[in-house]
């Protein structure tokens, strides 16, 4: 899967986690320097406390578009520091994968 915004592909993986219908890309699996700290946290019933990061792309600025958990729930042990996207964040097959899926 690829995660892309704003020209820049901001996350690539094979080995994402679907949970909800939300691929999540392992850490080592983003690219780290357009990720930007947010204040932001919200709150799930069952995975525990999110933290979010504001994208910073060319200037241009998501903020809280990235989500992870990074002490989630037992529930959710499997998703701890994996990060997800949302806000325009376009998350797909990556292009290889899609066409080796058309074979």
């Amino acid at each position: 899967m690829r995660a892309t915004w704003n020209g820049a592909v901001v996350a690539e993986s094979d080995d994402t986690i679907i949970v909800e219908g939300n691929h999540y890309f392992p850490p080592d699996a983003v690219n780290r320097a357009y990720l930007r700290p947010s204040d932001t946290h919200s709150v799930c019933h069952w995975k525990g406390t999110a933290s979010y990061y504001d994208l910073d792309v060319s200037g241009q600025v998501n903020h809280d578009a990235v989500w992870y958990y990074p002490e989630p729930s037992d529930a959710a042990k499997q998703i701890t520091g994996y990060v997800a996207f949302w806000k325009g964040v376009r998350v797909e097959p990556t292009p290889v994968a899609a066409a080796d899926s058309a074979r």
